[in-house]
C-alpha cells in the first residue's frame, strides 16, 4: 500500500474535514425537517434513515481526520509512526465513502415523496451523481 507523507496526509485531513462539516450539516438539517413534519409516508421515512446513516458518517469521517489532522501537525507531542495513522485514515475513508453513497441516495428517494416522474428523475440524477463523484475521487 502507498503511504502517504504526513504534510500531504494533513492537507487532504483538512479537506475532508470542511467537506465532511458542510455535508454532515447539511444532513442534520434535512433529518430535523423530516422529524417535525407530520408525514407518515414509508418513503419518508426511508429518506429519514438514509439521512441519519449520512449524517453519521460524515461526522465519523470528521472526528477521524480530525486525529489525523492532529497527529500530523508541527507541535503533536508524541511521536507518531505510519501505523498510528492507519486506523483513523481507513474508518475516515470508509465513512466518508458510505455517506456519500448514503447522500447520493437520499437524492434519488427524494424525488418520489411528489410523484413517479420527479421520482425516477431524482433516482437518475442521484445515480449520475455519485457515478460522478466516484470517477473523481
Amino acid at each position: 500500500m502507498l503511504e502517504l507523507e504526513p504534510e500531504y496526509l494533513n492537507k487532504i485531513a483538512n479537506q475532508l474535514i470542511v467537506i465532511s462539516s458542510l455535508l454532515s450539516g447539511f444532513s442534520i438539517a434535512v433529518m430535523a425537517n423530516i422529524l417535525v413534519s407530520n408525514t407518515e409516508k414509508r418513503i419518508s421515512n426511508h429518506i429519514l434513515k438514509v439521512t441519519t446513516v449520512a449524517a453519521a458518517c460524515f461526522l465519523i469521517t470528521l472526528f477521524a481526520m480530525t486525529k489525523i489532522l492532529l497527529m500530523t501537525t508541527n507541535g503533536f507531542p508524541f511521536k507518531v509512526e505510519n501505523a498510528d495513522l492507519a486506523l483513523p485514515k481507513i474508518i475516515g475513508f470508509i465513512a466518508f465513502i458510505l455517506g456519500i453513497i448514503a447522500l447520493s441516495v437520499l437524492i434519488a428517494l427524494s424525488g418520489w415523496t411528489k410523484s413517479r416522474k420527479t421520482g425516477i428523475f431524482t433516482t437518475i440524477i442521484g445515480v449520475l451523481s455519485f457515478i460522478a463523484i466516484l470517477i473523481n475521487l
